[in-house]
């Protein structure tokens, strides 16, 4: 079952879609005929058909390696460098996919950080088990996997030797430059690489993503066959028939009538990395010229016991998306207690997913009554197919989304800023002149 987009909760009038229509198929045609603002980083429009079946075959081959020579894969990267394979490993596996030993190896996530407890703890997981490492950077100098591969490498080193260790260390980087392609070729590790024309946010079904998801466990052919086919489905011009354009025109909508925030609700806690995955592209694609809705995400109904009272009945900021899936992968019935101390027995009998459905129901309704205008995303089940569909829809929803509010979604100006102020107070050689200030700065 395809991706089905449901706006009948959007507190929307008739005219509304029809008045902006224009609009969303003007950028809808932008985006499609690469005319727009970063349209050199629209490789991933037809990463379908274009992927190199070379790369896609040794990737899958450098899993298998790793599966046979590790019990422990950990991957180095920050940003769009881990989200989307972290967000595909729990998809398709849950959050306890590393305790359940189902295939592949357990995955950790390193260098998304500065936290030596963090890395300790990652470390003390390995234990005295084998391990490989797959580095992520274009560059090779962002600071925080920097500093991670630093810490791993020499673990790999001290425990295999510098030949041992070569072939445990598999390097995601630039095609032809930059500091770690120069190790990389140096050392002789094997290597993956980050596209040119990919922004990192949109880079998960290229080698960034595929490899860690291929050795974790994930089908990646059946990954790209559910990108494919979103890619072919949402390339109909038909606004009516295009869930892409229509959630675009939906979001700028939300925006229009002044809604600050968007809310991407879902009930499995599988979803919650891809929550964070999300934030990510819509933050770093919209968020710049003071423009933008500002992303957040939450699962219920755990957060309905947290925040779940601003949702209903604060400021009416917000609007939510909600990703509902329609087939879980397992069956659980409440079952019956004669005593009935905790007044539960009205439920007895009833199916964990019903109750979940039910209560997606009852609070998109209270919600919707309270202010909150809801959006539902529908997914058939959580699925390699399936995340390669959902990851395109979010991809084309966004570049459609970003070119009506005006902006360009493929470039990050604000990300620098901090790393400028980071690099000084580090005393990083060409910042000395910004230090002091800094410094002084902190002081008052």
């Amino acid at each position: 079952m395809p991706i089905k987009l449901n706006d009948q909760n959007a507190g929307l009038r008739d005219h509304e879609l029809e008045y902006i229509r224009p609009l969303a198929e003007n950028a809808f045609r932008i985006l499609s005929e690469n005319t727009g603002q970063g349209h050199e980083m629209l490789g991933w429009l037809d990463l379908p058909h274009t992927y190199d079946r070379e790369e896609f075959a040794r990737i899958k081959e450098a899993a298998r390696r790793i599966q046979e020579r590790s019990q422990v894969l950990v991957v180095i990267g920050i940003g769009g460098s881990y989200l989307g394979a972290r967000a595909g490993l729990e998809f398709v596996k849950g959050p306890f996919g590393n305790q359940l030993h189902e295939k592949g190896v357990e995955v950790y996530f390193a260098g998304s950080n500065l936290s030596a407890d963090y890395m300790r703890d990652i470390l003390n997981i390995i234990g005295d088990r084998d391990f490989s490492v797959n580095v992520i950077s274009k560059s090779g100098t962002t600071t925080e996997p920097a500093a991670a591969f630093r810490i791993f490498r020499a673990e790999l080193e001290r425990r295999y030797g510098a030949d041992g260790a070569r072939d445990r260390i598999y390097a995601t980087t630039d095609r032809a430059k930059g500091a770690l392609r120069g190790m990389a070729e140096q050392k002789g590790y094997e290597t993956f690489v980050v596209p040119d024309d990919i922004g990192g946010r949109f880079s998960c079904l290229s080698a960034v993503g595929l490899l860690p998801m291929a050795a974790g466990g994930m089908d990646i052919d059946r990954v790209m066959e559910g990108c494919l086919h979103a890619c072919e489905l949402y390339k109909n011009p038909d606004f009516l028939s295009n869930d892409v354009m229509l959630y675009a025109a939906l979001r700028f909508l939300m925006l229009m009538k002044g809604k600050q925030v968007e809310l991407l609700a879902s009930y499995e806690p599988a979803l919650t990395m891809f929550g964070e995955w999300y934030k990510q592209l819509m933050a770093e694609s919209e968020g710049k010229d003071g423009k933008g809705l500002f992303p957040v995400s939450a699962n219920f109904t755990t957060d309905l016991h947290s925040i779940g009272q601003f949702i209903q009945d604060g400021s009416r900021i917000m609007f939510e998306t909600v990703l509902w899936v329609e087939h879980t992968r397992h069956t659980l019935t409440v079952p019956n207690d004669p005593v009935n101390a905790d007044g539960l027995n009205f439920a007895a009998g009833v199916s964990i997913s019903e109750m979940n459905e039910k209560a997606m129901k009852g609070t998109l309704l209270a919600h919707v009554d309270g202010g909150v205008p809801n959006l539902v995303v529908t997914l058939d089940r959580l699925d390699d197919y399936t995340f390669g569909e959902l990851v395109y829809f979010f991809w084309k929803s966004l570049a459609v989304s970003g070119y009506m509010i005006g902006v360009n979604p493929f470039d990050q100006p604000g990300v620098e800023a901090y790393k400028k102020n980071m690099f000084a107070l580090l005393g990083k050689p060409g910042y000395e002149n910004m230090r002091e200030a800094l410094e002084a700065r902190l002081k008052q």
